[in-house]
């Protein structure tokens, strides 16, 4: 089949359909995050049993995201593609004849397996050269934010006028389809032009967490692992909160809650669709993660004087950018940093932060909101920005001193 005969054949459309795809799988999770707390609801949930059910999710895709990785480098793009959409056609599945909070809870299993954004990152990453890959991770972002809009706004539409239950049987059959298109367009594999013989993917299974401890080991990965861990953190947790601080601090009822996000949206895909590419091959990768780092730095002294929401709708554009040049920036030097043959499972280690937020975050967040209000997000997240700095600024120079010797 022509699938099969690699990107030398077809790169520039398998990277279009990839993009699609990933479009298309974002924006069935967002019609399913916009009308899941209503049906949560529907079934006697109550708040702290909807906290859980989130719980569930992040440790999930915590746990399932390096897993992924490794099956994505052992059996090729195109089996873990199609397996995150059979996984995703199973969740959409039970959770359109969930008809009590066992169902509810049963049906975020298959999403251990979920993971279209990082697939969709891995053929990205295989089929482009190390100059352009930052640019082209990045237009998966204009995917993200693509997904978000359309996901957020069709669930809620079609929730309130046909049922809570019919975005999940259009997801459904959007990600069959998606599943069949997977087979029919990706190659089942993307990575024979650029590693030829030479790095021969590991050999031990893809539940052996030793070998992700091992690609952490490269040279030069545990560094910027943790700068991508760090960077993202402090506003991790304060978009976590930010459901209750719209409503606590701004005073906004749910439609302008939703139209905010929405704005949110449509940043990231401003951004990280059309800026970053072009920043990318104008400044060196170094220097644009050190100018988000800056940038954060801004962010985190406007979260300490923020006192209305139009001060946020300001605050939000440097947000976006330094969340979205960061993890881009991060991502490339590290897929650069290990063998071609293992660039699925640094991706997939990188997809596992989220999660992690997500598992971890609200405990700070609530924490820090309760004793201290909105401004302690900012005050933490100048502190974390601040060192991380200090530590690129100090290997910046150490590698100018090496370079002069």
């Amino acid at each position: 089949m022509a699938a099969d005969a690699g990107p030398s054949r077809a790169r520039g459309p398998v990277i279009g359909v990839t993009y699609l795809l990933a479009a298309t799988d974002v924006s069935c999770l967002f019609m399913q995050f916009a009308v899941t707390p209503y049906l949560a609801r529907s079934l006697g949930l109550d708040t702290v049993g909807f906290g859980y059910l989130q719980t569930v999710f992040g440790i999930l895709q915590l746990v399932g995201g390096p897993v992924f990785g490794r099956f994505s480098d052992q059996h090729g793009p195109r089996a873990a593609l199609t397996l995150s959409f059979l996984a995703a056609s199973t969740y959409y599945l039970i959770l359109a004849f969930t008809t009590s909070i066992p169902f509810l809870f049963l049906s975020r299993l298959p999403s251990v397996f979920m993971h279209g954004l990082p697939g969709a990152q891995m053929i990205v990453t295989d089929l482009t050269t190390a100059e352009e890959r930052a640019g082209a991770l990045g237009k998966l972002g204009l995917c993200f934010g693509i997904g978000i809009i359309v996901g957020s706004s069709l669930g809620g539409f079609l929730a309130t006028r046909f049922g809570l239950y019919t975005p999940t049987f259009i997801a459904l059959a959007a990600s069959l389809i998606s599943a069949v298109i997977v087979m029919i367009y990706i190659p089942a594999q993307t990575k024979a032009k650029q590693e030829g013989r030479s790095h021969p993917p590991s050999k031990a299974g893809v539940f052996n967490f030793g070998e992700l401890i091992r690609l952490l080991q490269f040279p030069g990965v545990m560094a910027i692992f943790i700068i991508k861990v760090l960077s993202g953190f402090p506003i991790g947790v304060f978009m976590l909160m930010f459901p209750i601080v719209s409503v606590d601090f701004f005073g906004l009822n749910a439609a302008t809650a939703g139209y905010l996000m929405s704005y949110f949206g449509i940043l990231q895909l401003v951004v990280q669709g059309f800026m970053v590419g072009r920043l990318t091959r104008r400044f060196s990768e170094d220097t644009m993660l050190l100018l988000s780092i800056l940038v954060s730095m801004v962010v985190g002294l406007g979260l300490i004087i923020m006192t209305n929401v139009f001060h946020f709708c300001i605050i939000a554009l440097p947000m976006v950018f330094s969340l979205c040049v960061s993890g881009v920036i991060t991502d490339s030097i590290l897929t650069k940093a290990v063998p071609p043959s293992e660039t699925g499972a640094m991706l997939g280690i990188c997809a596992s932060i989220q999660p992690l937020i997500r598992t971890i975050g609200p405990t700070i967040g609530g924490y820090l909101y309760k004793h201290y209000g909105v401004p302690s997000f900012g005050l933490f997240n100048i502190i974390i920005s601040l060192c991380l700095l200090m530590y690129l600024v100090n290997r910046q120079s150490t590698r100018n001193v090496g370079k002069n010797k």
